[in-house]
């Protein structure tokens, strides 16, 4: 999909879905491809990035919005296919691209089966071609165009925003929540188990205060009404807390801490739960269990 400003969102068709997971190149001068998808993805990528004209040698940067699998997976691949290209991530996850097995460990355990069907193994980068970001950072994109990175926590503590000088685009990872083009829902992405909720707003603000042009969404896609977006998100963030709050204080289990959200999610959401493609998707990629599971292991943290 051209987006302009040499814009390219590429679709890394997660688990064998269309419209979930999405890449985007930035075909400038110093071409960067940020988000990398799932390893399972990388022949997707790499075959999209080849129709674009880039070669083996000509991607400058691989850069991650953080590590999750569905973002950063492939970036082990992606590394050895462009070896010319630097890989730029948080500096708390930098680490994890270079030795990525307590990484990769631990989602085998959450994901049991699921791990190689949607995901495969991240496979170590050389750590001297991995450049970690501080709060602040800058990505040299080629004439004067740049990327300007900022710490963005609440999903994960090695999350960052970018914002492109010239396009105005904001790639905002999973910080902004997840987007249903199909309905125009925004949901939230609150997984263990880093999800914190005071972060996460602070994120929000963040984001707005950055006064982008557009927003890009790794799930999924580019998104102009930037400031109705971004309420829905801090709304869905605090709906799903209070009713997990509720159930959490009342000594209810987990399970009925899901039942509770579900219920009032497809009242505030009908066309959502009305479209079983995007359902269906959705659920496989971000259940909504997953997400009160993170909430739920926050208030553990901050509450029990």
């Amino acid at each position: 999909m051209d987006l302009g400003h040499e814009v390219f969102c590429i679709d890394t068709q997660m688990g064998g879905h269309s419209g979930i997971t999405a890449a985007y190149l930035i075909r400038s001068s110093k071409p960067v491809l940020i988000e990398t998808g799932a390893a399972k993805s990388a022949p997707v990528v790499i075959a999209a990035l080849s129709e674009l004209g880039i070669g083996s040698a000509d991607l400058a940067t691989i850069v991650v919005t953080h590590i999750h699998l569905d973002h950063a997976g492939g970036v082990g691949d992606l590394a050895r296919a462009y070896p010319s290209a630097h890989v730029v991530v948080h500096e708390k996850g930098a680490r994890h691209l270079a030795d990525p097995s307590r990484l990769v460990a631990s989602a085998h355990r959450v994901f049991g089966p699921d791990m190689d069907r949607l995901f495969g193994d991240l496979i170590p980068t050389e750590a001297e071609r991995i450049t970690p970001l501080g709060d602040i950072g800058s990505i040299d994109l080629g004439d004067g165009r740049r990327l300007d990175t900022f710490h963005n926590p609440g999903h994960a503590s090695h999350h960052i925003g970018l914002l492109d000088s010239v396009s105005g685009d904001l790639y905002t990872g999973d910080a902004a929540g997840i987007y249903v083009p199909e309905t125009a829902d925004v949901r939230p992405a609150t997984p263990p188990p880093d999800f914190d909720l005071h972060l996460a707003l602070s994120s929000l603000r963040r984001m707005a205060d950055a006064r982008a042009d557009r927003l890009l969404f790794s799930h999924f896609g580019p998104v102009t009404a930037i400031e109705d977006t971004l309420a829905q998100s801090e709304a869905e963030l605090h709906y799903w807390v209070e009713d997990v709050t509720a159930a959490f204080t009342s000594g209810l289990d987990i399970d009925h801490a899901v039942a509770m959200v579900k219920v009032k999610d497809e009242l505030r959401h009908p066309a959502f739960y009305a479209n079983a493609e995007a359902l269906e998707k959705f659920e496989d990629m971000s259940s909504l269990r997953a997400q009160v599971d993170g909430v739920w292991r926050w208030l553990e943290k901050t509450q029990g």
